[in-house]
């Protein structure tokens, strides 16, 4: 069975973020064929030196390591070891939530590469992304604040970086490649009822080795900017400590929602997130996690068909929170019973948000996390009955 990790190192058990990989797509080149004949080969470019592609990785470990740190945590269970990155010049750390939960006083000890160590505090922490800000006591000579990139301008192939503290090896870097995009897990944040959580978008799917102990710890693009904290792992296999093991498919939050959430928690130790108030599932692509699991294939044909929908992109609305955002505006779920257990017909499929296709819910939610707040009036385009219509909805916050 398939389990998702996050990793830190305790004594007992590991929790770690995963790093995405980050390349370039390469392109092809060549003529259509004619009908009946075999398609021209695709040529991409031929791949750069072995020699200059060590002296990047070198080149870059120098000039970023000294921002990366090792987190300490002492809690009421044991101690436990994660990774993180120094934010700003005034000694904020960006690291998970869940590595510092739990946290003794909200004190941790905060190890910086070249063996200066200092305390910090826990000032403010995010359960729907998964991130925390520790406030170190540390002199500015030990501080090199990081850089943060754009994640929406990455592309599925690039090379990536991960720099942590996989089972306790201090400044371990691991390379892969960004494997997919806008992914959706879980997020630590309940709803009211504690029956489900709330889902955490824009997150970066890599083949990047992470490992428990890599977790809150930054992952970087080939020019050093940081696009993702490591956050989970998907993984059936652990060592023979009981410690889950890198499977390849591993996700970190995303640079752009680190920019929006970061600085708010600085200043007020939360953040809001903006909120819809549906439940919801894609046609033909995964769903989000329900209640810890992933589904792995969309809508079948079959279901869709009982839908009577008539496209398979697009994400359909199968619940509306009563009272809520979506239900003031008039978005309907399906409540006309089909011939599969527990999918009704009848509700809204969602097509576009303030006039950007959704493909998937994966779309809406990155789009709603990264670009929205609290307050924020949004456009969704639904298909009801066969016909499209535009709704206005105005977001709320989770609550």
């Amino acid at each position: 069975m398939k389990t998702r990790q996050m990793l830190v190192v305790t004594a007992t058990l590991v929790l770690t973020m995963l790093a995405c990989s980050v390349g370039s797509s390469l392109p092809a080149t060549g003529t259509s064929p004619a009908p009946g004949a075999l398609p021209p080969p695709i040529t991409v470019q031929a791949p750069v030196n072995p020699a200059a592609a060590q002296d990047a990785f070198i080149a870059l470990y120098k000039q970023v390591s000294p921002g990366v740190v090792i987190i300490k945590v002492t809690t009421s269970q044991g101690n436990a070891l994660g990774s993180g990155f120094v934010f700003d010049s005034s000694g904020n750390v960006v690291t998970n939530d869940h590595v510092v939960e739990g946290a003794t006083n909200d004190k941790v000890e905060v190890d910086f590469l070249d063996g200066y160590k200092a305390n910090g505090t826990v000032i403010g922490t995010d359960l729907d992304s998964d991130l925390a800000v520790v406030k170190v006591d540390a002199p500015a000579s030990e501080l090199h604040p990081l850089t943060l990139g754009d994640s929406d301008a990455l592309q599925v192939g690039q090379t990536v970086i991960a720099i942590g503290n996989p089972f306790a090896y201090p400044g371990s870097l691991s390379v892969g490649v960004v494997s997919g995009m806008h992914r959706t897990l879980d997020s630590l944040h309940n709803t009211p009822d504690g029956n489900q959580t709330f889902t955490a978008g824009d997150l970066l799917q890599t083949d990047t080795p992470i490992n428990p102990g890599n977790s809150g710890g930054p992952l970087f693009t080939i020019n050093g900017q940081v696009i993702g904290v490591n956050r989970a792992i998907e993984t059936t296999t652990s060592n023979s400590s009981g410690q889950p093991t890198s499977s390849g498919v591993g996700f970190a939050v995303s640079s752009n929602i680190i920019k929006r959430v970061v600085p708010v928690i600085i200043q007020t130790g939360r953040y809001d997130y903006p909120y819809l108030g549906i439940s919801s599932i894609s046609l033909g692509n995964p769903s989000p996690p329900q209640n810890g699991s992933i589904v792995t294939s969309g809508l079948s044909l079959d279901e869709i068909t009982a839908l009577g929908l008539k496209q398979f992109t697009g994400t359909y609305v199968t619940d509306v929170v009563k009272g809520g955002p979506a239900d003031q505006a008039g978005i309907k779920p399906g409540t006309t019973p089909t011939s599969f257990q527990g999918l009704n017909a009848g509700g809204d499929l969602i097509v576009a948000i303030d006039g950007r296709p959704v493909n998937q819910y994966d779309d809406m939610i990155a789009y709603i996390i990264t670009q929205k707040s609290a307050g924020d009036t949004i456009v969704l385009t639904v298909m009801r009955n066969g016909q499209k219509m535009d709704i206005t909805v105005t977001l709320g916050k989770r609550p």
